[in-house]
């Protein structure tokens, strides 16, 4: 029976991809794996039975990576299940940078009571919220991932240049990226070509605080910016500086913080990107999968943490030993030198872990002794079929 503790409302068409040897709730012990969605992770205390956790959704900044990584805990997200959420919401992001919307609805609620003169007072006070149309203006994408992506498509089919900017594009990315989106090896060049700019990028030591006053110097005169990815992309004081300068005509965040709420030329969502009941399904069934192929194959896909690695189901008859270790040439040696035995093996690395599959005919039970007699063995577990 395996435990699975939920620390979000995850919803229902994701749990009930488990079977009946699962066990979900909200108030459960020993759990082997963990769901969240936004929870903050970084005071918890993991019980050793924890073998991973799963966020529905592609974010990770409420999970300590590192922490888990030590602790032999594979952490889990779902990118692309929220994909087309964001890119909706980034397309409104779009027209609301430019046809004054959000402004232009509230002075219209100013007109209720007026009566007959309603029309009159509409057609006399429309022109102050006069804004620019997107077709034939260029936008920069910032990171083409799953949601850059999409973003670019849907601006190429409503007309506008697209200048997409990722240094880490994948093959899959760059294979569906429209033959209309001019591909630049350099950010500036994003800067200096684009009327919008879009930010879809993750947050990390490198990206924090990008957005800033050496950045916004090398933009285009009344640039807009979309940000739908993380607040502390931006520079909140050098944003409100450009935008009472005029060099920012507006700016869209749907991370909005104290700093920018109620500014002039500021669009502040609370956070809408995924809040749609197909991405949090997606987010929840995507999850739900990953933690059942864990667990059950010691498959590791979608992890943010620990390499990739798919060895196909577990047969029956056949005990699997599945090994997390340092990435170390003599750790990996040591490991393998254990679970010589095995009918087949592969090892599978990223940064500072290795992750090891063997598969035995029969009893794996000695290679697994072995194995976690090994220096810098971070945890190693048998399945069988």
């Amino acid at each position: 029976m395996y435990n699975v503790k939920l620390l979000n409302k995850i919803a229902k068409i994701g749990t009930d991809r488990f079977g009946s040897n699962y066990v979900c709730a909200e108030e459960i012990e020993n759990p082997v794996a963990i769901m969240v969605r936004s929870a903050s992770m970084h005071e918890t205390t993991l019980d050793d039975s924890t073998l991973c956790v799963a966020r529905a959704g592609a974010g990770v900044n409420n999970i300590p990576l590192d922490k888990f990584a030590e602790q032999g805990v594979v952490v889990f997200n779902t990118p692309g299940a929220n994909a087309n959420a964001v890119k909706e919401l980034v397309v409104a992001g779009l027209l609301l940078a430019s046809r004054n919307i959000a402004p232009a609805m509230d002075w219209a609620k100013t007109l209720k009571g007026s009566g007959d003169e309603t029309l009159k007072l509409v057609e006399k006070g429309k022109s102050q919220f006069t804004g620019p149309e997107i077709m034939g203006k260029t936008l920069g994408v910032v990171g083409l991932g799953a949601i850059g992506i999409l973003v670019a498509q849907a601006a190429v089919a409503l007309g506008m240049k697209v200048v997409g900017y990722d240094p880490f594009l994948s093959v899959s990315a760059a294979i569906r990226l429209p033959k209309e989106v001019k591909y630049v090896a350099e950010l500036d060049d994003v800067y200096a070509e684009s009327d919008y700019i879009t930010l879809h990028l993750p947050l990390n030591a490198e990206t924090k605080g990008m957005i800033n006053k050496d950045a916004i110097a090398k933009m285009r005169d009344n640039v807009r910016i979309l940000n739908f990815a993380r607040d502390a992309l931006v520079c909140d004081p050098c944003m409100l500086e450009a935008l009472k300068s005029g060099k920012v005509a507006r700016y869209v965040t749907d991370f909005p913080t104290d700093a920018v709420i109620g500014e002039e030329n500021v669009v502040a969502l609370p956070h809408l990107g995924a809040s749609t009941p197909e991405s949090e399904d997606n987010c929840a069934v995507m999850a739900a999968d990953e933690i059942k192929n864990y667990l059950e194959n010691g498959n590791i896909v979608n992890s943010v943490n620990m390499p990739r690695a798919e060895f196909g189901a577990v047969s029956a008859g056949v005990c699997r030993l599945c090994v997390i270790c340092k990435n170390a040439e003599q750790t990996v040696s040591a490991v393998s030198s254990a679970i010589a035995g095995a009918e087949r093996s592969a090892t599978f690395t990223r940064g500072d872990y290795a992750y090891i599959m063997a598969d035995f005919a029969g009893d794996a039970q000695s290679a697994l002794e072995k194995t976690k007699a090994v220096d810098e063995v971070v945890r190693a577990r048998v399945i069988c079929g």
